[in-house]
């Protein structure tokens, strides 16, 4: 069977850390910086997790590990790109690169494996039970059972957008990437801002990958972000950063990755079925360029 609860209940799963990803990469776009590191963010996160919970023996303790990590790679992006003037495409891919080298060293130096590190020490996040919600058909199993992450996901997304348009530090975000003299005019630093932005993009992208190693499984391998980050920033460019469409976008594509896993079992290639999220991207993305080139041939 196609569409069953099970498919229902791993949506949340697949969503949340695609929706974190695009948050994060939603303040950048917003305070005018082009990110397009969130995949190695949200890989570092992801590593972080599972170390800082086998030696804490807490998923709390994973959880702080990530947002650290992810709070020093946004702010070693910070540091080149924004104070240093450093091409912002230049600085994701070394971001990028750094993560994937940085992960698949530290996975040697500290547990003296490679490509994969398991261990019962892992301890899973919890999940929320919300008891007779639970019972309901269908959407009791997407509702109940899920981590804090996936509701901690939905929760920001309606936060950031009200920030973003209701709070005096939001709207200077937002001024930073429209018109950044404006706010130096007025004894603002749009370089503070655009830190401020990267700071909590590299800690969204890590939680993203947090659910990821220590949620969705309890492990961590190499490259496991598996192109999400990617995912994000595509979804990101296609809502021009608005956090109430970047919601739905991300659970369309989470919509799509459960069902490339659950078509693997009525027998089509994994080649086929992993690509089809990809697929989407790009589709999205052509229509997205599309609708934007008619409206500056049309302005």
């Amino acid at each position: 069977m196609l569409f069953d609860a099970a498919l229902i209940d791993s949506v949340p799963r697949l969503v949340t850390p695609v929706l974190l990803a695009a948050i994060g990469g939603a303040l950048c776009e917003r305070s005018g910086v082009f990110n397009i590191s969130l995949e190695g963010m949200m890989l570092v996160g992801a590593f972080a997790a599972v170390a800082g919970t086998f030696y804490t023996g807490s998923p709390l303790g994973g959880l702080a590990a990530a947002l650290v990590a992810g709070a020093v790679f946004g702010l070693l992006f910070a540091f080149f790109s924004v104070w240093r003037k450093g091409d912002d495409i230049i600085v994701s891919i070394g971001i990028n690169i750094l993560a994937v080298g940085l992960t698949a060293l530290l996975l040697r130096s500290l547990f003296g494996v490679s490509g994969q590190f398991d261990d019962p020490a892992i301890a899973a996040l919890p999940n929320i039970d919300l008891g007779p919600v639970g019972d309901i058909p269908v959407l009791g199993s997407f509702l109940s059972g899920q981590s804090v992450l996936v509701w901690l996901a939905v929760a920001l997304a309606f936060a950031v957008h009200r920030f973003l348009h209701h709070n005096n530090l939001g709207l200077r975000l937002r001024a930073a990437g429209q018109n950044a003299e404006a706010l130096r005019t007025v004894g603002i630093s749009p370089e503070r801002i655009k830190t401020t932005a990267l700071l909590a993009c590299g800690a969204l992208c890590a939680l993203g990958g947090a659910q990821l190693s220590i949620s969705n499984v309890t492990l961590f391998t190499e490259g496991m972000s598996a192109g999400r980050g990617w995912i994000a920033l595509v979804i990101v460019m296609m809502c021009r950063g608005r956090l109430l469409w970047i919601l739905l976008g991300a659970l369309l594509f989470g919509f799509i990755d459960a069902m490339s896993v659950r078509l693997q079992g009525l027998g089509l290639p994994q080649q086929v079925t992993d690509a089809l999220p990809y697929v989407l991207a790009l589709f999205v993305l052509a229509l997205s360029y599309r609708r934007r080139t008619r409206r500056a041939h049309a302005a």
